[in-house]
Formats: C-alpha cells, sequence, structure tokens
C-alpha cells in the first residue's frame, strides 16, 4: 500500500471510533427538613450549582423538632431555590408527623406526607440504568412511608441518609423517627449513613465554616436574582451568598475559633466524590430503647460513611458557587 494510501486508511479508522459516552448525571431527590439551623439550605444550593452532575427529580420536604412546622420547611426550600434561579423544580411538602403515627393511615387519599411519598415512589420506578439515589438530610419518615406504601421501590433506591452518631447514641436526625430508621434498616433498601458524630473529628462534625470566613467569601456569590427573596429573619436578598451571610449571623457557634458545621453538605458531597471521605461495610444494627444494638451475624449490610475531607468539600463548595455568579 501507499504511503498516502496508509494515511488516509489511518485517519477513516480513527474517525470510526466511537467518541467516549459522558457519564451519566446521578438522579436524585433531595429530602430535607430545610428550615432547620442552616446547613440544609447550604447541602440544598450545593446540589443546585452542580447540576452538571446531578439530576434533582425533586425535593421533598419533613418536619422535624426545629425549624416549624410543615409550611415553615416548605417556604425555606422555595426560599433557597428562588435565589438559586432553580425555582421550576418541584417541592413536594412530606411528613409532619412520625413514622409510626402516619402509618395506620397510610392507605388513605391524604395521610400526612402524601404528596412526598407519592414522589418518591414515582421517581423510583421510572426506567434508568442506576438506582434512584435519595439524598435524606432530616428524619426518615417520608422514606420509610414510601417503602412500606410500595415494598418493591427498596431495590431500587440508594439512600445516603445524614444522621446519627452510631455507635453512640443521639443525634436530631436520628431521635426525630428513630422507629422510621428501624423499619428501613430491616428493609432491602441500599443504606448509607452519613455520621455526625457531634464534636469529634470522625463525623461530619468536622466539616466546619467560620463566621468569617462566610463574611470575607461569600457576598455576592450565586447567580443574581431580579425580584428580591425576603428571609426567614427578614431582610431582602438577591443571591444565596447574601442570604447565607445573613444565615450565619443569626446562629451559635461552637468551638474555637467560633464555627457551625455544614453536617449536611457532607452527605451531598461524598455522592458527588466518595474520595472525600471514608466509607465501611457493616452488618446492619438496630437502636433500641436509647442503645444500638449490634447484629454480627447479619447478612444484610449497610455502609458508614466517616472521615471526611473538611477543606476538599467546604473548598469545592464555594467554587461550586463562584462558577456560577456572574461577573460584574
Amino acid at each position: 500500500m501507499k504511503p498516502y494510501l496508509i494515511l488516509v486508511f489511518v485517519f477513516l479508522m480513527g474517525c470510526s471510533i466511537p467518541q467516549r459516552e459522558t457519564t451519566p448525571k446521578i438522579r436524585v431527590v433531595f429530602d430535607t427538613d430545610t428550615n432547620n439551623e442552616l446547613d440544609d439550605q447550604h447541602a440544598l444550593a450545593y446540589l443546585l450549582f452542580n447540576q452538571d452532575i446531578f439530576k434533582i427529580e425533586a425535593i421533598t420536604i419533613n418536619t422535624t423538632s426545629s425549624g416549624g412546622n410543615i409550611e415553615l420547611q416548605y417556604a425555606e426550600a422555595r426560599r433557597v431555590l428562588q435565589l438559586c434561579n432553580a425555582d421550576s423544580l418541584p417541592v413536594l411538602k412530606g411528613a409532619d408527623q412520625s413514622f409510626q403515627q402516619i402509618i395506620p393511615f397510610l392507605n388513605s387519599a391524604e395521610f400526612d406526607g402524601h404528596a412526598a411519598v407519592a414522589r418518591i415512589i414515582e421517581e423510583a420506578h421510572r426506567p434508568a440504568t442506576e438506582k434512584l439515589v435519595v439524598l435524606a438530610v432530616g428524619k426518615l419518615t417520608n422514606v420509610a412511608l414510601a417503602v412500606a406504601k410500595d415494598s418493591s421501590i427498596a431495590n431500587r433506591i440508594r439512600l445516603v441518609w445524614l444522621g446519627s452518631n452510631y455507635p453512640d447514641p443521639g443525634e436530631h436526625n436520628q431521635n426525630n423517627d428513630t422507629v422510621a430508621m428501624n423499619y428501613l434498616l430491616n428493609t432491602k433498601i441500599d443504606f448509607e449513613m452519613v455520621t455526625v458524630r457531634y464534636g469529634k473529628p470522625s463525623g461530619t462534625s468536622v466539616v466546619t465554616i467560620t463566621q468569617k470566613e462566610v463574611g470575607e467569601v461569600m457576598p455576592g456569590l450565586g447567580p443574581h436574582i431580579s425580584k428580591p427573596v425576603t428571609g426567614r429573619h427578614g431582610g431582602e436578598f438577591y443571591c444565596f451568598g447574601d442570604y447565607s451571610v445573613n444565615l450565619f449571623d443569626h446562629i451559635d457557634y461552637h468551638g474555637d475559633p467560633p464555627a457551625r458545621s455544614l453536617f449536611d453538605m457532607a452527605a451531598v458531597a461524598v455522592v458527588k466524590n466518595p474520595e472525600w471521605a471514608q466509607v465501611t461495610s457493616h452488618p446492619a444494627p438496630l437502636f433500641v430503647n436509647g442503645v444500638w444494638i449490634q447484629r454480627p451475624n447479619n447478612t444484610r449490610q449497610i455502609k458508614i460513611w466517616e472521615y471526611f475531607d473538611r477543606n476538599a468539600i467546604v473548598t469545592d463548595f464555594i467554587q461550586s458557587l463562584k462558577k456560577v455568579t456572574e461577573p460584574e
């Protein structure tokens, strides 16, 4: 074969090589008690500013003992969506009460939390190559009700839950519906526990940010909207970064230097990049009478996330906001 023909052949062969497929987006339902503290809002914003990674199917709301009833939790979610220029995404009201209180009424048309539960079931059944990720950063009532309503979805969901001080007792999300948590621990659902562990270096408690850092970095970050949003503490805001500063102005601090943990944000982070924490498999335990009961012979395994890379997570969060901030 003549040299120029060889070159043409190689060129044509190169053109015929199929292009590498892009990685499909991670399908997510974000389940949140949005008005509790301020980590929910930042986790939701982080998710919204990473829509090149995540396909957000819905935001479902629940109520825990902080932040008021379902209407207040819902209103805060809507604020964050508006400030992030993403208010077209669906937001569904979920459980005000607990799993144990609601379960007797599960077959009624409009049980407490029915809209959120129906959406979780719908998204779990949607044809897809990967399981639906339910990123739960509040109590587990909505998810447990969905599985109780339609047990077939247990095999179609990857549940990533921010909660528990495991193996120690306590923790807000866990305590707000221990029955729902135990119920899910006894199902076949892929259960991943993103540990909190207040004050310990091994949990999401370590993913902190100081008020000084917020004041220096956050002002003006995020897309700017034309109509202001009234914050939960009053005031008018045109971007999420300014609202973040306001949220941090109305919160208590811990430690030296005084800081606040962004627990929920770490749950989003480890789905985006599993390298930012350590994960191990463990026989599913149960929480009974205020104590974790180990079940070493249990063949049902869950995953436990711990030892989070605080710097990588906080840096990526800030960079996610900067990349969508409009130039002045």
